[in-house]
């Protein structure tokens, strides 16, 4: 059977093959010191690993190499993660690194993930239970170190956006581990006084270690229980504590806490400038009709003569007067005309006229008018009634028509 050969590119391919198939070397964790640290323009970092006897090639590309949350160099003891694989054109094999921490770190993360989950079960993150913040802060508390550059930062801030607020000092540690004790202290002590409207807790950056006070519980309880709305503002933008979750607010540097705390004046004076105008012009609005009204009712007679409104009033009841006289008038020789005719109709309807003409009217003794020979018999009564008077008579006989 011949052996077959192969070419340095295909042996190399063959070993990067086996290597990308182990689970174990596509996710592995080594802790070393590093050395040889170069930076190329292309933004990848290349660097060895090494311990006392031995040596690993690393590479970390731009995209991971911008997440780091500490600036590597020579001699720097680090834990890198990421998988071994071989560099063809070379025949080497290097740790491709996708991430890297400072070597003790990793059980520090490994608490932080445990309270932060923690305290997010007890609802000490929750979102409903955030404050808002005073748009104008009478008294602002800072819980911070008196010695750090980060008080110095957030004054000069402060006094130049918003010199009318007055600033407290709570002087604390920020790190060590008397540091946790001292912040949640503060921070309870403002509250209990209430000698602030609003609460600044923080300090500059630093390494993981440094800011490791932000992390504890006793602040993180602190902070939830404040009863005062509460800033967290460590480290840069991109260190990330326990406290800034507990927080009403994050803020991504001290600096701009006292940014985020207070208005600027300056837009403040523009806004009241703006406001100042508008109330300008709305009031010579105002007094522009007011003159104009005051116009219209100065041309007007009752003002032109102290007797004109009197003399107009008196015109104008005369003029009713007159209307009302007229009008009474009309319905009373409605009404006359109206009795006048219904005189006559009544006068013209009389039974009496009726009898003037010759006729008369018959009823019997008991009063019953006579309309049928029937009503009477021989030698009944009857009262003849005639225009001048009335007769008393005896029926002697009686005689109907023929049909």
């Amino acid at each position: 059977m011949a052996q077959q050969v192969l070419s340095i590119s295909q042996l190399n391919e063959y070993i990067r093959g086996k290597l990308d198939q182990d689970t174990i070397l596509n996710g592995v964790a080594v802790r070393g010191e590093i050395s040889n640290y170069k930076v190329y323009p292309s933004g990848h970092h290349y660097f060895t690993l090494k311990d006392e006897s031995s040596a690993l090639k690393c590479v970390m590309f731009k995209g991971n190499a911008i997440r780091l949350r500490f600036r590597p160099g020579n001699g720097v003891k680090v834990i890198a993660m990421g998988k071994i694989s071989v560099y063809p054109r070379d025949g080497v094999y290097q740790l491709y690194c996708t991430a890297m921490a400072m070597d003790g770190i990793g059980d520090l993360y490994a608490a932080f993930e445990e309270l932060k989950q923690k305290l997010a079960a007890q609802g000490l993150f929750d979102q409903s239970h955030k404050k808002q913040l005073p748009k104008y802060p009478g008294t602002i508390g800072i819980v911070t170190s008196s010695a750090g550059a980060a008080v110095h930062d957030m004054l000069r801030i402060l006094r130049k956006r918003y010199p009318l607020t007055q600033v407290r000092l709570f002087p604390v540690r920020v790190q060590g581990s008397e540091a946790p004790g001292e912040i949640a202290a503060a921070v309870a002590y403002a509250n209990y006084h209430k000698l602030a409207d609003l609460l600044i807790v923080g300090r500059g950056g630093g390494s993981i270690e440094d800011l490791w006070a932000f992390n504890d519980e006793r602040v993180a309880y602190a902070i939830y229980n404040s009863e005062i709305p509460v800033i967290s503002a460590v480290g840069h933008e991109p260190d990330v504590t326990i406290a800034d979750f507990v927080a009403d607010l994050r803020a991504a540097t001290p600096s701009n806490a006292a940014e985020l705390c207070v208005p600027d004046q300056d837009a403040l004076r523009q806004n009241l400038d703006s406001m100042s105008a508008a109330m300008t012009a709305a009031l010579n609005r105002q007094l522009k009709s007011a003159r104009q009204h005051l116009s219209i009712l100065s041309a007007s007679p009752a003002l032109q003569s102290p007797t004109g409104y009197i003399d107009q009033k008196r015109r104008n009841l005369e003029l009713l007067c007159s209307r009302l006289v007229s009008a009474e008038t009309r319905v009373v020789e409605q009404k006359n005309q109206r009795f006048i005719a219904m005189t006559s109709k009544l006068d013209a309807m009389s039974p009496l006229k009726v009898l003037t003409r010759g006729y008369a009217l018959v009823r019997t003794g008991d009063g019953e008018v006579l309309t049928s020979v029937r009503q009477v018999a021989s030698g009944d009564h009857i009262v003849v009634s005639l225009s001048d008077g009335s007769l008393t008579a005896t029926v002697n006989d009686q005689k109907e028509n023929a049909e």
